[in-house]
């Protein structure tokens, strides 16, 4: 059943994916930023719920995944090549576990593409010289395995941020952070 407050996010998530296609690299990071909203939306809205929340988190990343994809597709070589692959391997890992149900399936198809996209995004913005060939494609393709790895074992294996509302997370930062003065 959906429910107003899927829908509500829903249009949050999708209006937060689309700055990508005009902006790669700052669309990038405000459409992550916009899917971990979902943190403080669940913990302010109460239109019903969003129901099985991992669920409806992977439909709604289609979107921003889509997004990048749009965007990735108008590179070359290597860098497009690896997007492709890793958008293909994330979407063969969403499928395994709408069927599973088992959190722990996405550390083994972890969603590099968001890291790798954002990586090339940042080159081309930031250092368009840098050219990949295959080793330092290779090479760069470890660091954000590692990194995005570590990032699927908090929220899905460890499950860490599942004990904390985000909104109380910021009220207790920011208490920490007063209290020093």
């Amino acid at each position: 059943m959906i429910t107003l407050e899927m829908v509500i996010v829903g249009a949050i998530r999708i209006a937060g994916s689309l700055p990508v296609l005009r902006w790669p690299f700052a669309g990038a990071i405000i459409a992550i930023l916009v899917d971990f909203s979902d943190l403080f939306w669940m913990n302010l809205l109460t239109l019903g719920g969003l129901g099985d929340y991992q669920a409806f988190d992977k439909w709604v990343d289609l979107v921003y995944m889509a997004t990048f994809l749009i965007v990735a597709m108008r590179w070359s070589g290597i860098e497009k090549k690896v997007a492709i692959g890793l958008f293909s391997y994330r979407m063969v890992g969403i499928a395994v576990f709408e069927i599973v149900q088992w959190r722990s399936v996405l550390l083994i198809f972890p969603n590099v593409f968001e890291f790798w996209f954002i990586f090339v995004a940042g080159r081309n913005l930031f250092k368009p010289s840098y050219r990949l060939n295959r080793v330092r494609a290779g090479l760069w393709f470890f660091v954000l395995l590692i990194a995005k790895e570590g990032q699927e074992f908090v929220l899905h294996q460890g499950k860490y941020l599942d004990r904390y509302r985000a909104v109380d997370v910021v009220v207790d930062w920011w208490n920490w952070v007063t209290g020093l003065f």
